[in-house]
């Protein structure tokens, strides 16, 4: 019955000599791959088959052979050395942005108009970084990000959470989104707030945007009318049936839509990037919103640089 066997006593250069030597059947060419004296590989290896208890080579004047024991011996070895090379490669990765990996996720209207914008610079720019991108209401995705679940998330201000750290990156003014021969569509026509409340189109609860866009009218005159995305909003608008607030970003042609400009302050929004106070990473985080700062300043002219 052996020992008990201190771990102290292995090493991954003694593994991967027992590798090689069962790979090539041949101690001299092991070394030559190992790039080691023969004597002193031969030499460990003894000293490994005598501290492990078992032979594990069965050595002839014309050829080597792996024995039973040392059989499965070179199969676990192969194992441990992979795992190895696994750790290794995670450790290279931590010189790389971010671990290599960023998992970025951003409220229900900003991503699906602001990342197919940015994703191809971002590959040009960050070419080994693997990025994983997400979606979803506020709420869902300060939960996730304080879950660890997310790296980082592009939110709208103001935000509450302690425990988070944001930075601003950009206002985006909304337009009103009125069907086109709308009144709302003419010049001089009535704006978001002299609507009637029933022309008043809203986005679900749970949505900044809705709250932002009931804020800028009287509670009593809000929309009746309500739709689970902005994208069916639109549609809705493009239907004639009745008028919203759009980001900037998520503006399209094509349809039957007039978009107009709203000059005041209350119509826009600030876009933030956000990230768990606690995350070691807070240098990485604040370049990476200088990157998508001037990413997405150049992507429309209508946004403006966010105050810090």
């Amino acid at each position: 019955m052996k020992t008990s066997i201190n771990l102290s006593g292995l090493s991954l250069r003694d593994l991967e000599y027992v590798v090689a030597i069962a790979e090539h059947g041949s101690f001299v060419r092991a070394s030559e791959i190992c790039g080691v004296a023969q004597p002193s590989l031969s030499s460990q290896v003894r000293k490994l088959e005598a501290w492990t208890g078992i032979t594990i080579f069965e050595r002839t004047t014309r050829k080597v052979i792996v024995t039973a024991e040392g059989q499965r011996f070179v199969e676990q070895a192969r194992k441990v050395l992979g795992e190895a090379r696994t750790l290794l490669a995670v450790v290279r990765a931590s010189d790389e942005p971010f671990g290599g990996s960023l998992r970025l996720a951003a409220i229900a209207t900003l991503g699906p108009y602001l990342f197919p914008r940015i994703v191809g610079r971002f590959r040009k720019d960050f070419p080994r970084l693997k990025l994983n991108l997400g979606e979803g209401l506020t709420d869902q995705l300060v939960e996730q990000l304080l879950a660890g679940e997310l790296d980082a998330v592009l939110l709208s201000l103001p935000q509450d959470q302690r425990l988070l750290t944001t930075t601003p990156l950009f206002v985006e003014p909304f337009l009103l989104a009125a069907p086109e021969g709308h009144p709302a569509s003419r010049s001089g026509g009535p704006g978001w707030q002299a609507l009637e409340g029933s022309e008043r189109l809203l986005l679900d609860e749970g949505h900044c945007l809705r709250e932002q866009a009931l804020a800028a009218c009287s509670p009593s005159e809000a929309a009746t009318r309500h739709a689970t995305s902005l994208e069916t909003l639109k549609y809705m608008v493009a239907a004639g049936e009745g008028c919203t607030l759009v980001p900037a970003l998520a503006r399209t042609e094509g349809a039957p839509i007039h978009y107009s400009a709203l000059s005041e302050r209350r119509y826009t929004r600030s876009i933030a990037l956000a990230w768990r106070r606690s995350d070691p990473r807070d240098a990485e985080f604040r370049d990476l919103a200088l990157w998508l700062q001037r990413a997405a300043l150049a992507l429309d002219q209508r946004l403006r640089l966010a105050d810090g």
